[in-house]
């Protein structure tokens, strides 16, 4: 631009820039640097709104030059944040500026645009409804017209240009747009230039007409990008660098063209050239919208074949979509023609490189959410940082992109390494399958969420046999079994088959960190899997597959060393076990096998990891594949996020009704008589009635007084009814097998089960039938429709058949052995939603990658509402019993159920808060806001929120959301007795001296990078004297308070001081498959923070379990739900035969049931005491039973019977002396089938 030599060029004028991120900051400086040649008195600030949370000095910055900025260009402001912080200084500048030009943000940011005479207020009509429709609706453009949209832009200007008067404007206001689109340093200052010769106003009028203004320079909008490249940037594929010799295979990256013409490039430099040092060829593509499609199209397929080997996108964005929208079900499609691994690293935006490599998090929530979760839902893997900027950095590359070299290089092996997979022979490539032993004892190994581990892995390598791997696959089930559990297993007294042996030196001079572990565990070889001399390595190979047992974490046995230590490691046989799969094995590939290990628990960050986290460290560059539960997303998002792994979904047990036995078939009947003879006389009614109630008091359904007569017909019918709830409990029925399609009669119950939870249709065994057969939706529909007479709803009967006829379909096909055999080839896994299949029917077909929901959208409307009706129904529950509202409750909240529920976990907490999800201009979760008193109705309830640590990892945004509900609750002026969380907060506060902020913090969980209580560890090894030790171990480790920054700090006191407030505990049950009495995290978190509530009470309060698997929920106290499960579970013989169907697993599935138990009477005391008198006579004392079980599984049956005998030395059951002595001996004859020393053995 050449000057006019005129004193008005002197004039000053301040130009500000207000954006997202600093990707064009260098470019923008140096463009006002050339333009401050012709301008002298300009002056430009930049912001980037990435940086106000880290640094809120640059906030206040931006506000004062804002407050006296002339020119004010206003760009990417999406984030309610971000827009909330600016929007009122934005607002009281507008009309004192020359021109404020507001593009690409909220719509509360983009209607303060002032340009002349065009604004964007008020009705659109003419050129300002046509430039409404080009943003679309809320600032959302559909992804399918990226394209055309461009065009668009591109055109307006120049047909703009002959309409007189507001057109002008609008003219000006697209052709800004183009400059920010094209934003190379030249175009800005066109931009700049062009801007300032049409609006500088008042004083600086004069500078009108001191530039010659030139139009955008126009950029491929799909293109190629490398740095050999004149510009950077061309359109043909011939102006890159040829294929390197020797090349080991294509590589395709998508990087944000922004970057590239802004001359901010070097993060992208730097992981291409690490991938051409690999003998890699690599094409980077990029698409100037936020649709990466056509780049995918135009340079990575070719004649319908993909013609790259793996795709990594360092856009940090969805591959359809940015940060305002995605579409991914437009990016899955994509990806799934491709058909290759698709990785998404992503540079930090929102906080430098130092300050990422400091923090214990990781990423932070907005960059977890945006950069992870979101490109999660397209089936992307891998997530990992490769650059950002740096503190470090000065002068005119301060804002500029760089590489973080150890991370370039860890991203550059594992592309490297999934393109060797992909073009590596079957019959060459080497495979470890990793199956787990937690807690490690003999009878665990093997361990698998509702997975039959052995038969399915003698499935798989079957499979992998019939597809060309060089596998010798054992004679049978059992005989793999007894390869990998046995062996030699003995000789080493070891939990099974010693594989190989890493002597101590050659352990010390390959351990890499060697120093660190050494510090935790002592000198090597270290206790673990060691017999003094050298490290055990468990498992088995069986031809070019490994079956390698993972090693436990090394604390099960002292779990409460971890309350006073931090830098916690995995041990040396931890850490030695994966060196060997990946160096003197030769894996190709690592295949983890069921839900879930220990590898992804590790230490490290929660998000985002460095070269110093442990499951980073440890999984090396290693192609990580994961067989992971479709029913448990949120653990297996740790997997995905923590190592690296692509998870590949298996289906839940089939679920069935419990039905009634034995005794409880007979008391039914006798039930069904009386319903039958209330004509006979008082006599014979007194008496059938008496019969009844001994009957049901033989089972533990009633007391034994009142006693029962003619009149007894209300306590009848309640005992009918809990018979019924009995009966008609879904429960798991058996454990799922890969390769195997459930049975037509297990299809049917699953098929029947769904239709009543996802549609609430109950439908007969025939109609079932009937869509499993293939019969026509329509036709069963209108069948339906006739039998249910007038006001059927036809339309909602022929989709819901619809639904359920896709379904059946699905589930007699088995797509998981194909999905694992794809997964190795290096192929595209489909991603798919986590969830319960009763009311996730798209879980199916699985053998997918499973994700998440999206964050953004948590909690859903539906969440919302629904959350609310169950928040009252524990009210009601609760009063039921005759309490009156709750002051303060204490509520556990797990990762998994809200991910499986569009958070609805988190809608109760906020409905007994009087608080709902502040929403921003795009429907994304912000904040919180609070219900008023007159809307809400009663009190607003303090609640006390605890959170799995996977929960705090994955929902960041949550968490601070529940932090600000409890803030805004505390600090509201209202009276104390309408708002128990200001009551306690303000006595918290006048006690102790503290501030509102810190009084009023409720929401806990551990320290980052923690997880669990480690309450269920010290229950599973009888390692605690007295329940006082529970509670203690509990607040130590859940004490970590989580603020509305998202921040956390130890907060021992008042977690103590609010828990002696709460007046009842509750969590809610989300999966048929599993129940409080399945799983020790129920105990763990619920039990713990009850027994945490009785010590700082002194007493016990009501404990509630929230059932939510059927389809308007019910709320039962634990020992209710207790009750209820070993009913329906552990003592019905449909469960039991199903799962020792099984063997080995059955066992120890029988197992958990009884520790898991016997964990609640430790933390809660509401186990009664009949449990354990029919556990033992079930399965220890019954002599059939007892010899069944040690031939399948002797150490888990064991542990049973020691369970049962620890019980009563705790007091928590007190049997006859008769039957004390039998279970002792019993006891005593399985240590002996345990140590071989039997009849049988001995023959």
């Amino acid at each position: 631009m050449k000057r006019k030599h005129t004193s008005a060029a002197d004039t000053p004028l301040r130009f500000v820039l207000v954006t997202l991120d600093n990707h064009v900051t260098g470019s923008v400086d140096r463009a006002a640097a050339g333009l401050g040649k012709d301008l002298p008195g300009l002056d430009v600030r930049t912001h980037a709104a990435a940086a106000w949370d880290k640094q809120p000095e640059q906030l206040e910055r931006c506000l004062a030059d804002i407050a006296e900025g002339d020119i004010i260009v206003v760009t990417m402001l999406f984030l309610e944040e971000h827009i909330s912080a600016v929007l009122p200084a934005l607002t009281a500048r507008q009309d004192d500026c020359d021109a404020m030009i507001c593009c690409m943000s909220g719509a509360e940011v983009m209607k303060l645009t002032r340009m002349g005479r065009f604004t964007m207020e008020g009705e659109a009509k003419g050129p300002v409804a046509l430039l409404k429709r080009l943003r679309g609706k809320n600032g959302k453009a559909k992804s399918s017209a990226g394209a055309q949209q461009l065009t668009v832009l591109r055109q307006l200007p120049k047909i703009l240009r002959f309409i007189p008067g507001t057109a002008q404007d609008v003219r000006a206001y697209f052709l800004t747009l183009q400059y920010w689109l094209a934003g190379s340093e030249e175009n800005l200052q066109r931009m700049m230039g062009f801007l300032i010769d049409r609006y500088a106003d008042g004083p600086r009028a004069a500078l009108r007409g001191q530039l010659k203004t030139h139009s955008p320079i126009e950029y491929p909008d799909v293109g190629l990008y490398d740095p050999s490249l004149k510009r950077g940037i061309s359109d043909d594929l011939k102006d890159l660098p040829r294929a390197p010799r020797g090349c080991r295979g294509t590589v395709g990256i998508l990087i944000m063209r922004s970057y590239a013409l802004a001359g901010n490039a070097g993060h992208y430099d730097a992981v291409i050239s690490a991938l051409r040092e690999r003998g890699l060829r690599v094409i980077t593509a990029f698409a100037s919208g936020l649709d990466a499609r056509p780049a995918v199209e135009k340079y990575f397929i070719e004649d319908g074949q993909p013609v790259v080997d793996a795709v990594l996108s360092l856009t940090g964005f969805s591959l359809v979509g940015g940060p305002a929208y995605n579409d991914s079900k437009a990016a899955e499609d994509m990806l799934a023609r491709l058909d290759v691994p698709y990785l998404a690293a992503h540079a930090l935006e929102f906080q430098s490189l130092e300050q990422w490599e400091a923090s214990e998090n990781g990423l932070m929530p907005i960059e977890a959410t945006m950069m992870v979760a979101i490109p999660e839902l397209d089936g992307a893997t891998g997530p990992m940082v490769f650059g950002g900027r740096s503190d470090a950095a000065e002068g005119s590359s301060e804002h500029d992109m760089r590489a973080h070299p150890e991370r370039v290089d860890v991203l550059a092996g594992r592309v490297e390494r999934l393109v060797a997979l992909r073009r590596g022979k079957r019959a060459e490539r080497k495979v470890a399958i990793v199956i787990f032993n937690f807690p490690p004892h003999a009878g665990n190994t093997g361990t698998a969420a509702n997975l039959a581990v052995f038969e399915s892995l003698f499935n798989t390598l079957r499979a992998m046999q019939a597809q060309g791997y060089a596998v010798d696959v054992p004679e049978d089930v059992d005989a793999l079994r007894r390869a990998i559990i046995e062996g030699n297993a003995a000789q080493y007294g070891a939990m099974a088959n010693v594989h190989a042996h890493i002597p101590a030196d050659d352990h010390v001079a390959r351990e890499t960190y060697l120093e660190e572990i050494e510090a935790q565990w002592g000198p090597a070889p270290g206790k673990e899997l060691s017999d003094g001399r050298n490290i055990f390595v468990m498992g088995a190979q069986f031809g070019n597959v490994l079956v390698g047992v993972q090693p436990g974490f090394g604390y099960e046995g002292d779990p409460m060393r971890l309350l006073f230590e931090r830098g916690f490691t995995p041990t040396h046989a931890f850490s030695a076990f994966y060196r060997y799969l990946r160096e003197d094995f030769g894996a190709d590939a690592v295949l983890h096998y069921g839900t879930h290990g220990a590898l992804e628990f590790m230490p490290g960050k929660q998000a985002g990891m460095a070269g110093s986290c442990w499951p980073d460290r440890l999984i090396g560059n290693l192609p990580n594949f994961y067989l992971y539960g479709a029913n448990n997303p949120s653990e297996g998002l740790i997997a995905k996020r923590r190592s690296a792994a692509t998870l590949v979904s298996y289906l839940t047990p089939p679920v069935t009704q419990s039905d009634l036995y034995k005794g409880l078939l007979d008391l039914k009947a006798s039930i069904d008589r009386w319903r039958g003879e209330q004509d006979k006389g008082a006599e014979a009614r007194s008496d059938l009635a008496s019969l009844i109630q001994s009957q049901a008091l033989e089972l533990e359904l009633v007391s034994a007084e009142p006693a029962w007569d003619e009149n007894s017909f209300d306590a009848i019918e309640a005992l009918r009814r809990q018979l019924i709830e009995v009966e008609e409990t879904l429960i798991p029925y058996g454990l799922h097998v890969v390769g195997e399609a459930p049975t037509r009669d297990e299809q049917l119950d699953m098929l029947g089960s769904i239709a009543l939870a996802s549609h609430d249709l109950d439908l007969e065994r025939e109609t079932l039938e009937k869509l499993l057969d293939g019969e026509e939706p329509k036709t069963v529909a209108a069948q339906l429709a006739k039998a249910q007479g007038e006001g059927a709803d036809e339309e909602q009967l022929l989709e819901a058949c619809r639904q359920l006829a896709q379904t059946a379909l699905m589930l007699g096909t088995d797509s998981e052995l194909d999905a694992i055999l794809r997964a190795l080839d290096g192929r595209f896994i489909r991603p798919a939603p986590g969830g319960d299949l009763l009311r996730t029917p798209d879980v199916l077909p699985t053998g997918r990658n499973l994700h998440g929901f999206d964050p953004f959208r948590l909690p859903s409307r539906f969440a919302l509402r629904d959350g609310a009706r169950q928040a009252q129904t524990l009210l009601d529950r609760h009063a039921a019993e005759g309490n009156g509202v709750p002051e303060s409750i204490a509520l556990v909240l797990w990762g998994s159920d809200n991910l499986k529920n569009e958070g609805g976990p988190i809608a109760q907490a906020l409905a007994l808060i009087g608080a709902e999800p502040k929403f921003d201009g795009y429907g994304r979760v912000c904040g919180a806001v609070l219900k008023p008193l007159a809307e809400l109705g009663r009190p607003r309830i303090d609640v006390i929120i605890t959170l799995s640590g996977i929960f705090r990892d994955l929902l960041p945004l949550q968490t601070r959301m529940l932090a600000e509900a409890a803030y805004l609750a505390a600090e509201a002026d209202e009276p104390a007795e309408l708002n128990y969380v200001r009551k306690h907060a303000l006595a918290y506060q006048a006690e102790h001296g503290c501030d509102l902020e810190t009084a009023a913090l409720r929401v806990f969980s551990n320290a980052e990078g923690a997880y669990g209580s480690n309450v269920n560890l010290l229950v599973d090894n009888s390692r605690w004297e007295d329940e006082g030790e529970l509670a203690d171990t509990y607040t130590s480790r859940k004490c970590y308070a989580y603020s509305r920054s998202g921040q956390s700090a130890p907060q021992a006191d008042l977690l103590n001081s609010v828990l002696s407030n709460v007046q009842l505990a509750y969590q809610n049950l989300d999966s048929v498959e599993v129940g409080v009495t399945t799983l020790d995290q129920y105990f763990d978190t619920l039990g713990g923070i009850s027994r945490a509530v009785k010590r700082s009470r002194g007493e016990d309060v009501p404990i509630y379990i929230s059932d939510q698997t059927t389809s308007n929920g019910k709320v039962r106290t634990l020992a209710e739900q207790v009750a209820l499960e070993t009913r329906t579970r552990v003592l019905n013989p449909k469960w039991y035969e199903s799962v020792l169907e099984h063997g080995f697993e059955g066992v120890r599935q029988i197992e958990s049931h009884v520790t898991n138990t016997m964990g609640w009477s430790a933390t809660t005391g509401q186990v009664a005491p009949w449990v354990y008198q029919k556990l033992s006579e079930t399965f220890i004392l019954d002599e059939e039973m007892r010899k069944r079980l040690a031939k399948l599984n002797p150490a888990a049956s064991v542990k049973v019977a020691n369970r049962l005998l620890e019980a009563h030395d705790r007091q928590y059951w007190n049997p006859d002396e008769a039957t004390l002595e039998a279970l002792r001996r019993a006891g005593e004859d399985l240590e002996d089938w345990l140590e071989g020393v039997t009849e049988e053995v001995a023959a």
